[in-house]
């Protein structure tokens, strides 16, 4: 019984604010359902005629994202005004992005439509709030069609993989992938960097990968828990725009992204390695990602 009891309580240790923010994730899809029909709303989920629940559950996110990692978000003021693509890290879980498009929508009134992998949209009973949080599928006539109605499109290029399988390094997992920078060429958008500091400090994966990485790569499923929770500081720093250039190739663009992956207008290793360094610790340390919560000269 002890020995139980120990276990239980281990596995609950890592994984309870991993399953909390699970059903905070479900409880809001069912806040959407209840206003749906209490007020048979059948407009589009991107209308105007959400805002309302969508501001409710936008503020009850940034109470929790205030609460639990401080949560700070800065260089709003790199957005466009119009159409862009902004190209992000992604953490263990994606749970910094939660907090930015709450925020964004807070202090702006803007939604940021979101690129998911295929397997989000197999979750069950999380259709209307996908729909409501602008959570799309990463074609490219999609993503065309957003930007051609002006909205931001996100997108993290490492995506299921990268939160598997990258770790406290912050190593970018994009292999080949340069799609989103032919859709910017396409669409004359800018793209635009962001990254969130200690999200890996904040949930991290088991270390044995090997089994998990080719059980992935044969089901696309991600199949590895995610563990931690811990209240680490979270910044999330918007870089500044790189700019619509006819004259550059998609191969260049995305070479430009991951020279500036974690903030600015840094175009070089060098200067990069020092504005990580500087943000970051490498590799990720979570005793000190906890202290930062009361530095308060970061703010």
């Amino acid at each position: 019984l002890i020995i139980a009891s120990l276990t239980i309580s281990t596995i609950l240790f890592f994984f309870i604010v991993p399953l909390t923010i699970v059903f905070f994730i479900y409880l809001s899809s069912i806040l959407l359902l209840i206003y749906q029909r209490n007020n048979e709303v059948k407009a589009d989920p991107l209308s105007d005629v959400w805002d309302s629940v969508r501001k409710t559950i936008a503020s009850f996110w940034d109470i929790y994202a205030r609460i639990w990692h401080g949560y700070e978000l800065h260089g709003v003021k790199n957005l466009p005004e119009g159409p862009g693509i902004l190209v992000y890290y992604h953490g263990a879980i994606p749970i910094d992005y939660l907090y930015f498009l709450s925020r964004l929508f807070l202090w702006k009134k803007r939604i940021c439509l979101s690129v998911a992998d295929n397997f989000v949209f197999r979750l069950p009973g999380l259709k209307l709030l996908l729909g409501v949080t602008g959570v799309i599928p990463g074609t490219r006539e999609e993503c065309l069609v957003a930007l051609k109605n002006g909205y931001l499109v996100s997108i993290s290029p490492g995506g299921v993989r990268e939160a598997l399988f990258s770790d406290e390094s912050y190593q970018l997992m994009w292999g080949n992938r340069k799609g989103f920078a032919q859709v910017a060429l396409e669409a004359k958008v800018p793209i635009i960097p962001m990254y969130t500091q200690n999200v890996r400090e904040g949930y991290r994966m088991f270390k044995e990968r090997r089994f998990f990485r080719q059980l992935y790569e044969s089901t696309r499923l991600p199949f590895t828990p995610p563990y931690g929770g811990l209240p680490v500081k979270f910044r999330t720093y918007i870089g500044k725009p790189i700019p619509y250039d006819p004259n550059i190739t998609a191969e260049e663009l995305v070479e430009k992204v991951c020279k500036g992956k974690f903030l600015f207008s840094f175009q070089t290793k060098t200067a990069v390695q020092a504005l990580i360094s500087k943000h970051q610790t490498i590799p990720g340390n979570i005793w000190k990602a906890l202290l930062e919560r009361f530095d308060k000269r970061r703010k």
